[in-house]
């Protein structure tokens, strides 16, 4: 289910407080505004934080949207070879 239109776009209020152009985000749950337009932020996907310029497009999404928080799956890829080469033996006469 959506948001009620009568509330409004969530945003949390540490957000209003920050007048910084970079900032941190742990609220990935809250909504992009106008005013976020041009800023750069840290959204923090639960082990690291991703890097984000906000533009125009991204207005109404959720800051979670962009920072995935898992890992593309390697299943069913080959192996890469490893980096150490085998090197021969010199024969000794």
């Amino acid at each position: 289910m959506t948001r009620s239109v009568w509330k409004g776009p969530f945003v949390d209020a540490c957000l209003f407080k920050q007048k910084k152009i970079r900032w941190k985000i742990w609220s990935r749950r809250s909504c992009i505004l106008p005013q976020f337009v041009g800023c750069y932020a840290q959204i923090y996907n639960g082990k690291g934080s991703v890097g984000l310029k906000i533009t125009e497009e991204m207005v109404g999404h959720k800051f979670g949207e962009f920072a995935s928080t898992r890992k593309p799956s390697s299943f069913g890829k080959r192996a890469l070879p490893s980096k150490t080469k085998i090197r021969q033996k010199k024969q000794v006469r």
